[in-house]
């Protein structure tokens, strides 16, 4: 029995997320360690645990094929970039030059993708511990390729345990990413649920605003996997990868499902108050997120999914329900009781959907499955990839340009006040300066409260062991907590990377030299950050407000176009189908992103979140509603009901793309449309169809057409309210 739940717990061990990274982490690093012990040369141990942590800032998920170009393509970048910090360094003109022009170009790369962006902002990295290392030297005499090659040995030690890693182990990123998608699909259906509590005067606006939260969660998760799926297959499937290729489009599916909303909530709250089918709604979204709960498990896991066999009782009760309350033949309940019968076939089809991800190899792949890359493939692309954003309205250049100053300014404070250790202040502004004020704000009050729990841990360590033994093994278990909470506990990470440097520069003698100038450092390095991203080129979130919007209505449009387009040829799940879906979800939360951000900002710049959040309201509403369409769909161009209601469709996506438009321009826009309002009239005036999917057509295209209204009058008072700032801001 021991047996069985020791090795249970290694199972799960091995199934963490952080584990794997981590682990190739700590071999690196006592690797390192002990050949500078056995060797006599501690004072080499800095270069190379800088090279190993620059190595693995600079990893980025691929196959291991993939994995070794990228660290030759590090190593040969590092190396250089090393070499010219060492050649430059006694030029201090020169340096700065070469330094700024270096920092805008590298962050400029981040406009070809995730990867290029990863690596360049290591490489700067590298840069300046570069400098550290020349700072700390105690070799005058030491050849000029000396340092570079110890850095280079380290990133190449992590970077070949990377490589092997990914070829022993190469699904293992797919399964994590898999079982993170699944789990934020569980936390979604559980808050959908929420909205079923048949509650009067309940508070839908907060629920409905949790609800589009968590769907950019979900939809972040979505392209996390979609990414590791192109990294692996090159957008084309493979046998290797077939089962959780299918999972991936599986969880498409049942996001479109539980993303579909065919009812006003409240109205059915009020109306089936005194009935328990809203209850059975709740259970059995919650059941379904309990499912998706523990498919993540079982992929993490690699173990069987067993959905086990209550849900069909409680499908079947849910039917039973809506089937009495059909027969109570109430005239009021007849188009909700249409509504309840499409929920009741949702919740069926995503069911059906969790029965199938039992066994997901039994399943066919869609008729279309290329995954769209959005990466550049020629050096033409790439080129006009990174000349689009050279512009003062790409947030990436502005980023750049920002990012450059604030380098140049730090230089010329450790010039000026001839610092102690003052590169440190060029590592702080890097990693505390980010693309916007928010992130920012938090990054900095993180890293100044990280940096002093750090020193005050490091006093009392010091005290606690002067062995120098002791306190090596101190600085490897230091350096693995700050890699395994660096992207999710930022103020964590920076104490124990604080303790993991002191320790190592202790190893020769420097460590409580370097309390203060760690300290001050940071202080000076933080505040540079923070005046650069007040001051330079600012991206104040609601300045772009109407851009964010406007986008989030185009996309919604363009995602109705090509689900009228599935109802005229029938399903096909193409990709101009699926890239427009996740376009429409992508844009959501993007406003949904915009909008926290918004919430960091000084009070005179976020005047306008209390209507964006109702804006991402109406917007996650309308993208509901689509979304049911989506999750319904079939041919219907054989009924001659279907040509008036594609005709709608399109007047309503065309409507949608005007108020976006005016959005971007600025244009003033019209409060109220006669011709919008004639069209609700036409579509809930038009016969009732047999045909259930039909009367869902139309029932969803006038839950559309009544969000117009609210739609334009939110638009129009962000339109003036910015306006009214402008105007302010001049006076």
């Amino acid at each position: 029995m021991s047996s069985i739940s020791f090795s249970h717990s290694l199972r799960r061990l091995w199934a963490l997320e952080r584990f794997g990274p981590s682990l190739r982490f700590f071999i690196a690093l006592t690797g390192s360690m002990t050949w500078c012990w056995y060797s006599g040369q501690m004072e080499l141990l800095t270069p190379l645990f800088l090279g190993v942590i620059a190595s693995a800032l600079a990893e980025s998920d691929d196959s291991w094929q993939g994995r070794l170009f990228s660290l030759c393509v590090t190593l040969i970048c590092f190396f250089f970039t090393a070499m010219a910090v060492e050649l430059l360094h006694p030029y201090p003109w020169l340096f700065i030059s070469a330094l700024c022009a270096a920092t805008f170009c590298l962050i400029m790369l981040g406009a070809l993708g995730e990867r290029y962006a990863t690596v360049a902002y290591a490489t700067l990295i590298l840069a300046i511990y570069t400098m550290i290392g020349l700072e700390q030297s105690r070799d005058a005499l030491a050849p000029i390729w000396q340092q570079p090659m110890y850095l280079v040995i380290g990133a190449a030690i992590y970077g070949v345990l990377s490589v092997a890693w990914y070829g022993l182990f190469s699904q293992q990123p797919l399964q994590h990413s898999l079982a993170r998608l699944f789990r934020e699909q569980c936390h979604y259906l559980k808050a959908k649920s929420a909205l079923f509590e048949p509650i009067r005067n309940a508070d839908i606006e907060s629920q409905r605003l949790a609800l589009a939260n968590q769907n950019s969660r979900v939809v972040a998760a979505l392209n996390d996997t979609k990414a590791i799926i192109l990294h692996r297959v090159g957008g084309r499937s493979n046998s290797k990868i077939n089962r959780y290729l299918k999972l991936y489009f599986l969880a498409q599916d049942i996001h479109e499902r539980a993303s579909s909303s065919h009812y006003p909530y409240q109205k059915l709250s009020e109306a089936f108050f005194h009935s328990d089918v809203l209850f059975r709604c709740l259970r059995l979204l919650r059941q379904q997120g309990d499912g998706c709960k523990a498919l993540a498990k079982a992929i993490e896991l690699r173990q069987p999914f067993d959905y086990g066999g209550g849900h069909s009782a409680a499908l079947e009760d849910l039917q039973a329900a809506i089937a009495y309350l059909k027969q109570q033949n109430n005239p009021e309940w007849r188009d909700l009781l249409r509504s309840l019968r499409a929920l009741a076939n949702n919740l069926s089809t995503l069911d059906h959907l969790l029965r199938d991800a039992a066994n997901p190899d039994a399943l066919a792949l869609t008729q279309d499955n290329t995954i769209f890359d959005r990466d550049p493939k020629t050096f033409k692309e790439a080129f006009e990839r990174i000349r689009q954003h050279f512009s003062i309205h790409s947030l990436l250049f502005r980023h750049a340009l920002r990012l450059t100053v604030a380098v140049a300014a730090c230089y010329g404070v450790m010039q000026l006040l001839h610092v102690s250790q003052g590169y440190w202040i060029l590592l702080t502004t890097l990693f505390v300066c980010r693309p916007n004020y928010g992130a920012t704000r938090i990054r900095l009050v993180e890293r100044v409260l990280g940096t002093i729990l750090g020193l005050a841990a490091s006093w009392v360590l010091f005290e606690l062991f002067p062995e120098l033994w002791v306190q090596s093994l101190i600085a490897v278990a230091a350096g693995v907590v700050y890699f395994a909470t660096r992207t999710s506990h930022y103020k964590i990470s920076t104490a124990f990377i604080t303790l993991m440097v002191l320790f190592c520069f202790n190893q020769v003698g420097d460590g409580y030299n370097l309390f203060l100038p760690r300290l001050t450092d940071t202080l000076i390095g933080s505040a540079i950050a923070g005046l650069a991203v007040f001051f330079i080129l600012p991206d104040w979130q609601g300045r772009r407000l109407n851009v964010v919007l406007a986008q989030t209505l185009r996309n919604n449009g363009r995602y109705l176009k090509q689900i009228m387009q599935e109802y005229t040829q029938g399903k096909t799940d193409d990709m101009a189908y699926r890239v427009a879906r996740r376009d429409a979800h992508n844009a959501d939360a993007a406003l949904s992103s915009t909008l926290t951000n918004m919430l960091k900002e000084p009070g005179h710049f976020r005047r306008q979140t209390d209507i964006g959040f109702r804006f991402l309201l109406l917007s996650h509403t309308l993208l509901s509603y689509i979304s049911a369409l989506g999750a319904h769909r079939e041919k219907l161009a054989h009924a001659p009901t279907y040509l008036v209601l594609n005709q709608e469709a399109q007047l309503l996506a065309d409507s949608l793309e005007q108020i976006a438009q005016k959005l971007i321009k600025r244009e003033p826009i019209e409060v109220q449309s006669d011709a919008e309002q004639q069209q609700s009239y036409r579509l809930r005036d038009l016969p009732e169809e047999e045909d259930d999917t039909l009367r869902l057509l139309q029932t969803q295209l006038l839950l559309i057409s009544q969000q117009l209204g609210s739609i334009r009058t939110l638009a129009a008072h962000v339109l003036s309210n910015s306006e009214a700032k402008q105007v302010a801001d001049l006076q």
